[in-house]
């Protein structure tokens, strides 16, 4: 004999249990509410921070054009190197003047390096060739390289002021060498 399952209870729910999820859906829909406003604040926040730190820029600092490079006792003839890298300049003494030549190259402003075993500067980007005094020779540099404005201080001290550069047609101008 084939019994059929009994038959489901069905119950009311009591008054208690459904006013308890009314409460409980009240608390979720507040702290909805509460994540929801807090994220507007936060994301308000952020962007007047953003706001306020553009008036703040970010800015390199480059150190001054003018700087003192020692006396002019202190090169030989020749050219001398020894400020390539921090200042972006060669110091040349020749037997009656004293003059700076800026490392930058005419061609696309790459910075030449000085072959002394070739007595002249080589551009490695594109093959331009200065020669001791930075007059091109070969290549593709347009010019010669630029001089720095050079000058004697009250010390004696030789003065560099990179701010000012005279092209080939100034070399002979007061301030683009010093007299030895």
């Amino acid at each position: 004999m084939k019994t059929s399952p009994p038959a489901p209870i069905e119950r009311e729910a009591p008054a208690a249990e459904v006013a308890g999820s009314s409460s409980l859906t009240e608390t979720v829909n507040k702290l909805r509410r509460r994540l929801v406003w807090t994220s507007i604040w936060g994301f308000l926040a952020t962007n007047f921070l953003m706001f306020l730190r553009f008036f703040f820029p970010r800015a390199l600092f480059e150190p001054s054009p003018v700087f003192r490079i020692g006396y002019p006792s202190d090169f030989s003839l020749g050219v001398d190197t020894r400020f390539q890298d921090q200042y972006r300049i060669w110091v040349v003494r020749t037997t009656d003047r004293l003059f700076v030549i800026y490392a930058r190259c005419t061609h696309l402003g790459c910075t030449p390096l000085w072959s002394p075993s070739e007595n002249k500067f080589k551009c490695p980007c594109h093959g331009s060739g200065y020669d001791m005094e930075g007059i091109n020779f070969e290549g593709p540099a347009p010019r010669p390289m630029d001089r720095a404005k050079v000058e004697l201080d009250a010390e004696g001290q030789i003065v560099v002021d990179v701010s000012r550069l005279y092209t080939s047609k100034e070399f002979n101008e007061p301030g683009a060498y010093i007299p030895l």
